[in-house]
């Protein structure tokens, strides 16, 4: 079948190791359905794994990606559910959690196998492009915004790093949910994006902000870990769920004691979590925001524009 994996993973070029190609069909287990692939979003754990973040030489070929929807055996609609381990299903009880593409072959295929508990029925008022975008960058956001940040109505949310998957999800989830959003980008044209989606406010990064947040959600790390923690108001809390510009940034525990804040990591969600998010968006107008579709045969061209930060919203192939 053809699929996008990790031939070799390089530091320093992560898309050197991309290859599109030829890889075996998904391998029969107990317990598992494999599902015929109608559409797979990118993320940046595809671009991290192919740096060999996560992915080992000696795992190596790996088919990518963790978000898909399709068509399972007996006709049905689901979307993928793919974090594999945390409840046991599947796997043996002492399996570690992992992610699609880290200890099993990923989404970024004509097929996929997961354990049958990872899928959850697809709302047919989300198409499958769209289904396909919200199993890892908006289950994150809604874990981020409504569970670990724990926002209500009426509190102030900020969003570092407009475009990307999260980010875009974040904004649009709160705003829906009655949270005021405010947005840092470089980009004037993402600033101007995250307001059409519902934020209240833009600012260029590290500006000074008019009054103190309650949450910020941070997916950039390093280059706005400092702002973060100097934007939220005492007893805030900080959600981290990636660091796409590293995380090599000192820690600044003395801002953290003193202001008594509070600092939440997130990976992506659980699938009940999935299923609320779903039955949250088919009640809703709120849809995943999709930059580009492609074919499955110009991964290469995805991968490139997320890497290079040109994105606004999601990135999804097609088979």
């Amino acid at each position: 079948m053809l699929a996008a994996y990790a031939d070799h993973t390089d530091p320093d070029d992560p898309l050197a190791g991309l290859v599109v190609g030829d890889q075996p069909e998904p391998e029969n287990r107990e317990h598992w359905t494999t599902v015929d692939v109608r559409a797979a979003s990118l993320n940046h754990h595809d671009l991290w794994s192919l740096r060999g973040v996560g992915l080992p030489a000696d795992r190596l070929p790996m088919i990518l990606g963790t978000d898909a929807a399709g068509v399972a055996p007996d006709g049905s609609e689901v979307v993928v559910h793919a974090v594999i381990g945390a409840d046991g299903h599947g796997v043996g009880p002492t399996e570690r959690r992992s992610l699609l593409s880290e200890r099993y072959p990923g989404t970024l295929a004509e097929r996929v196998a997961v354990p049958t508990h990872n899928l959850v029925p697809k709302p047919p008022e989300l198409t499958f492009v769209e289904a396909a975008c919200v199993p890892t960058a908006w289950l994150t956001a809604y874990r981020m915004l409504f569970t670990a940040g724990g926002a209500a109505p009426g509190d102030r949310v900020l969003v570092q790093g407009a475009g990307g998957g999260v980010a875009t999800a974040a904004v649009a989830l709160g705003a829906a949910a009655g949270l005021e959003m405010w947005v840092t980008s470089r980009s004037a044209g993402k600033r101007a994006g995250a307001a059409r989606l519902g934020a209240a406010a833009t600012f260029e990064p590290g500006a000074r902000l008019p009054a103190p947040v309650d949450v910020v959600v941070e997916t950039v790390g390093q280059a706005t870990w400092k702002h973060s923690l100097r934007s939220v108001r005492p007893g805030g809390t900080v959600v981290v769920a990636g660091a796409t510009s590293g995380d090599a940034t000192p820690a600044e525990l003395t801002r953290v004691f003193f202001h008594e804040l509070r600092i939440q990591g997130v990976t992506m969600g659980s699938r009940d979590d999935l299923a609320a998010l779903l039955r949250f968006l088919a009640r809703s107008e709120v849809r995943p925001v999709v930059d580009q579709v492609l074919p499955l045969t110009q991964a290469r061209d995805g991968l490139a524009r997320m890497h290079a930060g040109e994105h606004f919203g999601k990135v999804v192939l097609t088979p």
